[in-house]
């Protein structure tokens, strides 16, 4: 069973197989810019469950100043992945990229907690029982 997704153009095509269950809408002012919304949602993947199926060669990255990376399709400009400065193993890809045509994957990924809540926008007000975080989870 593989879950799957591609980018709004359809250049890039990526399949996984497992995931991390902590899955959160991250309000942090870059998650937002970088989506362009309210907040991003991000499901953690290993880079070893991960396989770029069509278009790597169209994938760009931004490097932040704090070292986070994050990547895009060239073409289209779908925000695609994000990655920790300190871990090189798990890349996180988002969630609304995920093509979920197939109805029997189980588990789904659904998101479990807010994250860095203290720089949600204004004008959006978390209405779910999710748990909120100020910034990271704990540990």
């Amino acid at each position: 069973m593989a879950y799957r997704g591609s980018c709004l153009c359809g250049n890039i095509h990526y399949q996984f197989t497992r995931f991390d269950n902590e899955i959160a809408h991250c309000h942090c002012r870059m998650c937002r810019k970088f989506h362009g919304a309210a907040f991003s949602t991000f499901v953690p993947v290993a880079r070893t469950d991960l396989t770029w199926k069509t278009g790597a060669k169209c994938l760009a990255t931004y490097q932040a100043s704090n070292g986070t990376k994050r990547q895009f399709c060239v073409n289209c400009g779908s925000s695609l992945t994000f990655q920790s400065a300190n871990d090189n193993n798990t890349l996180e890809i988002a969630l609304a990229t995920l093509d979920m045509d197939d109805s029997s994957l189980t588990p789904l990924p659904v998101p479990d907690a807010h994250v860095h809540v203290d720089s949600k926008v204004e004008w959006y007000t978390i209405n779910d029982e999710l748990p909120q975080y100020r910034k990271d989870r704990p540990t």
